[in-house]
C-alpha cells in the first residue's frame, strides 16, 4: 500500500513552463539557442541589481526579512501608497496562489476570461473551487460576460492586462462600466505584470481605485520590466485588511534575501527600466511589420510578446525548436494553430522572424 493523493488533484494537469535553453541543447545538440518563450525581460537585470546580489550573497546564511521592510519603504514611495498597502510574494504567481485559498472554498468559484492566465484554473482546481471560464471576445476579456458570470457563489474574480497571451488590454471607459457591476464582497484580483510596457493612454493603472474599492488588488512582478524572473519575487497592493488575509497565508521567509537586494537595486535603476521597455516596443514594431510582409494573422499585443496564427501551432514550435528558437505553443490554452513569441534583441527578433519565415515557407510547400 502507498499513501493515497487526494482524488481532485489527479484531474489538474500541471502548468508547463517555456522549455529552458539548457534542455534543448542537451537534448538537441544544438548551441547559441536563443529563447523567446517565456516573456523575460531581452536585456536582462539591472547591472546594479546583479551587482546587489553579488554583494548580499556574502549573507545568505542568515534568513530574509520576512515583510522586507526596506524594500516596502522604497516601493511604496515610488507608487505613492502606504508601505502596508504591500505584500511580497515568491512572484505574483504566489500571490494568485494565496489570494483564491484566502477568499475561496470548496465548491466557491472563481471567475475569469477563458483566455486568461492559466494559473488561475489551476488554483481553482487545487481549492476545490469551481472555475468559471469566460469565452474571450476578439482575443479580449469580455468585461459585460465575466461581470455577468458573476453569481452568489463568486468569491474572486481574476482579471489580467494586460492578458497573458493575447497582449490585449481592456482600457478605463470599460473597465468603469464593468466595476459597477461587481458585487462588494467578491475579491477582484487585477493580474498586472505586464503593465510597464503599455503605451496606450487610457490604460487603467488603478491605484487611484484602491481606496474607493476594498475588495481590489493589484498584482505585479519583478521578473518582467525589471529582469529578476529567476529570483522569484511579485507584489499585490490593497487594502490592508484584505492583505493581511493574504499574508497569514504566506511561508515565513517567502521571498528570499538576494530577491530583496535585486528588488531594491533595480527600483532605482530607471534607466534600464526604460531601455528595456524601448527594447519591446521596437520588438512589438517590428514583428508587427513583418508579419504584415509575410501575410501572417497576429494578434496586437500592448505587452512584451505577440500572439500570431501558424496554422500548426505544436509542428511550427517544433520545426523553430531544431533552428535553435524557443518559441510557445498555446495548445494548452486552447489555440493550437497558434503559437507565442517574446519581443527579444534586434538580433534575437531578426533570427526569430527569419526561422519563422523559412518553417513557414517549407511548410506551405
Amino acid at each position: 500500500m502507498k499513501p493515497v493523493p487526494h482524488p481532485h488533484l489527479l484531474g489538474i494537469e500541471p502548468y508547463k513552463p517555456g522549455r529552458p535553453i539548457e534542455e534543448v541543447e542537451r537534448e538537441l545538440g544544438l548551441s547559441d539557442t536563443i529563447k523567446l518563450a517565456s516573456n523575460e525581460n531581452a536585456l536582462g537585470a539591472s547591472p546594479s541589481a546583479i551587482a546587489a546580489v553579488r554583494k548580499a550573497v556574502e549573507r545568505i546564511h542568515f534568513y530574509p526579512e520576512g515583510g522586507a521592510p526596506d524594500l516596502a519603504a522604497k516601493l511604496a514611495s515610488k507608487l505613492g501608497v502606504d508601505p502596508a498597502s504591500l505584500v511580497f510574494g515568491n512572484g505574483s504567481n504566489e500571490l494568485i496562489e494565496l489570494s483564491a485559498r484566502a477568499f475561496a472554498r470548496a465548491g466557491d468559484e472563481i471567475v475569469f476570461s477563458a483566455d486568461g492566465f492559466a494559473i488561475y484554473a489551476l488554483v481553482a482546481q487545487a481549492i476545490e473551487a469551481r472555475p468559471v471560464p469566460v469565452p474571450p471576445r476578439d482575443h479580449h476579456h469580455d468585461l459585460p460576460a465575466i461581470a455577468s458570470a458573476i453569481g452568489p457563489r463568486t468569491r474572486v474574480v481574476f482579471l489580467a492586462n494586460p492578458n497573458n497571451p493575447t497582449g490585449t488590454i481592456f482600457r478605463r471607459a470599460e473597465w468603469e462600466e464593468f466595476v459597477r457591476r461587481v458585487p462588494d464582497d467578491v475579491l477582484l484580483v487585477v493580474d498586472q505584470a505586464y503593465c510597464e510596457y503599455v503605451d496606450t493612454p487610457d490604460y487603467p493603472l488603478l491605484l487611484d481605485e484602491l481606496a474607493r474599492r476594498p475588495g481590489l488588488v493589484l498584482l505585479r512582478t519583478f521578473s518582467k520590466i525589471y529582469g529578476l524572473a529567476g529570483l522569484r519575487i511579485g507584489y499585490a497592493i490593497g487594502d490592508r485588511e484584505i492583505l493581511d488575509a493574504i499574508s497569514r497565508l504566506r511561508q515565513p521567509f517567502n521571498v528570499n534575501s538576494l530577491a530583496q537586494a535585486a528588488a531594491l537595486a533595480a527600483l532605482d535603476d530607471d534607466r534600464h527600466v526604460e531601455r528595456s521597455r524601448r527594447v519591446a516596443l521596437e520588438g512589438r514594431a517590428e514583428f508587427a511589420q513583418a508579419f504584415a510582409r509575410m501575410g501572417v494573422a497576429y494578434v496586437p499585443s500592448q505587452a512584451n510578446f505577440v500572439l500570431v496564427e501558424v496554422g500548426e501551432g505544436a509542428a511550427v514550435t517544433d520545426a523553430m525548436l531544431r533552428r535553435g528558437v524557443i518559441v510557445r505553443p498555446m495548445s494548452g490554452y486552447g489555440m493550437p494553430s497558434k503559437i507565442r513569441i517574446t519581443f527579444g534583441t534586434a538580433e534575437q527578433n531578426r533570427r526569430c522572424l527569419d526561422v519563422l519565415a523559412d518553417v513557414l515557407a517549407e511548410k506551405n510547400r
